[in-house]
């Protein structure tokens, strides 16, 4: 018996999480599926992950589906869903179809990483071309996010046409284009949309989100109302504002001067393709002690409490140019992302310190998001009808409530899918029909590998115990010769008797050994075993924890 070729959907990344979106499209029998991949995206490590510089998705499915796998399709270039690209694209060598300001922050990334990171050549795709890789066809749609040429894509197969959001909202007055292109999807949805793969980012919050405009004039009457230096930290890719931001402050008789390298990675790029025509040059870090304190805007990196960022080196004035003083204002046009909150708090506390008065979204509208709102998602369904409606981009909570939001509309099938499920789309029911092994990888410094490959385990648990080194050394009567050499780190200085915590741990793997008769202690293995459980019992017993210990006995 044949088996029918099957359109199937497959997340490894990105849907019951904020981040690290990747998304696999395949078609065909299950045994010769061919495939293709939307976005590559990378999350960032909390404090459970210590040393760790970025998490990555898991594509070890594709080490047997490589041959198969026939493009990369990149929506757009945040971090969450392209900033994997360069590490994993050389285990899967296809093509990748990205915008041209995509395609340029990949490249200037790799000319910043060059000791890390390869050339990912691109082909450039943008809204309203087409292309043609094995059973798909896709096609690029203009959608407004808070980055330049993002695009959702409407991907045409045999078994019949899936809409794939990305990230999107309607603003009918940007800073920056393209308009959602309302048109067009309606047109998509003429045409017959099976099944819609929608954002679900805000799908907890009712309502429109605001305008972009709004928050230009907003940021415009701070710098003009402003009697000090005005700082505004917003997402480095997010060119729109911080075009609005050089506008205003060129308005108001200011200089602007740009902190950071990510986000002078992202101008120089805009500035290549013709994003910030019009926009006079910035100042450098010399000149700005020289202008007064009226006449300058400084557009910064930092609004997510990265401690080795511009905003965190001010909050804690270690900047060797430039400085705040007390009555200037720090604006975070921007949002916490979840589990930033404590770093962010930090940043202000620290500006607080110095008279520094703080605006963020609660006190005036600076920052709105680029994700749909309730209301925006009933415009996606009645705009391209779908008979099906998957959400995706979210953790559990956001993707819930747009599922419960898509049957209140209407949408007679929503299923519930998360990371590593199997969808079938057509023919047939829409149901998860298996799962895929998924996961997290580790980008540590240069290299890439798993939770044990990268030590990530035994570097939480350095974290928590110190660790202790011990070598004792044995003559050929397998007694002890001279002392002990013991080194500790990150062990306290005193135990609970006040004596030096070395001194305790050197006696007990002196005792360990002693307590051995001489005739079992041919036995080397066994007795720096002895020696590491005493000196774990010694602290546990002095201190109430027990380290890591390595511990070597050698025989001369």
């Amino acid at each position: 018996m044949v088996k029918q070729d099957e359109l199937v959907f497959l997340p490894l990344g990105g849907v019951g999480e904020i981040g690290m979106n990747l998304a696999l499209y395949g078609y065909g029998p299950p045994e010769h599926r061919q495939w293709i991949m939307v976005d590559c995206g990378v999350t960032f490590p909390g404090p459970d992950l210590p040393g760790v510089d970025l998490v990555l998705p898991d594509i070890r499915f594709l080490a047997s589906e490589r041959k198969n796998l026939k493009a990369i399709i990149i929506t757009h270039a945040h971090e969450d869903h392209y900033g994997a690209l360069a590490d994993l694209w050389p285990g899967l060598n296809v093509p990748v179809f990205a915008s041209g300001f995509t395609s340029g922050l990949l490249e200037a990334k790799r000319n910043f990483e060059k000791a890390t990171i390869g050339e990912v050549p691109v082909t450039p795709f943008k809204a309203g071309d087409k292309i043609n890789v094995g059973p798909f066809s896709i096609e690029g749609v203009a959608v407004n996010h808070s980055i330049p040429e993002p695009m959702s894509l409407m991907i045409r197969t045999p078994a019949g046409n899936v809409i794939h959001t990305g990230d999107w909202k309607i603003d009918h007055e940007p800073s920056l284009g393209p308009l959602t292109d309302e048109t067009r999807f309606r047109q998509l949805g003429d045409e017959g949309v099976l099944a819609l793969m929608c954002d679900s980012t805000n799908a907890l919050r009712d309502g429109v989100s605001p305008s972009e405009k709004d928050v230009s004039e907003s940021l415009r009457k701070i710098i003009e109302d402003a009697e000090g230096r005005v700082a505004i930290t917003t997402f480095s890719s997010n060119v729109g504002r911080i075009r609005t931001v050089a506008e205003a402050a060129e308005a108001a008789g200011r200089e602007v001067l740009l902190l950071g390298s990510s986000l002078k990675r992202v101008v120089d790029v805009a500035r290549d393709i013709g994003l910030m025509e019009g926009v006079k040059p910035f100042i450098s870090e010399e000149e700005y002690g020289y202008i007064p304190r009226d006449k300058v805007v400084v557009i910064l990196t930092g609004s997510q409490g990265e401690a080795r960022a511009a905003l965190a080196k001010l909050s804690r004035d270690e900047m060797r140019n430039v400085a705040f003083a007390a009555g200037d204002i720090v604006v975070f046009s921007s949002r916490a992302i979840p589990g930033n909150e404590k770093a962010i708090q930090d940043i202000k506390n620290g500006l607080v310190e110095q008279g520094v008065h703080i605006i963020t979204d609660t006190e005036a509208l600076v920052h709105v998001s680029g994700h749909p709102r309730r209301n925006e998602l009933q415009r996606m369904y009645e705009w391209t009808r779908p008979k099906v409606v998957v959400p995706v981009h979210g953790e559990a909570t956001h993707l819930t409530a747009h599922k419960e939001l898509a049957e209140q509309s209407g949408i007679a099938i929503v299923p519930r899918v998360r990371n590593g499920d199997i969808l079938r789309l057509a023919p047939g029911p829409v149901e998860v029909i298996g799962e895929a092994p998924h996961g997290r990888i580790y980008k540590d410094g240069m290299l890439i590998g798993d939770f044990d490959e990268m030590g990530i385990g035994e570097r939480k648990k350095l974290s928590y115990v110190g660790h202790v080194a011990v070598n004792v050394v044995l003559d050929a009567r397998y007694d002890i010769v001279g002392d002990p050499d013991l080194v500790s780190i990150g062990l306290p200085v005193y135990d609970d008797e006040g004596d030096e915590m070395e001194d305790t741990l050197f006696d007990a793997a002196i005792s360990a050994i002693e307590s051995i008769p001489r005739a079992r202690r041919k036995d080397l293995d066994m007795l720096q075993e002895a020696v590491r459980r005493a000196i774990r019992a010694a602290a546990n017993q002095s201190w109430g924890k027990k380290p890591v210990v390595t511990a070597f006995v050698t025989k001369v």
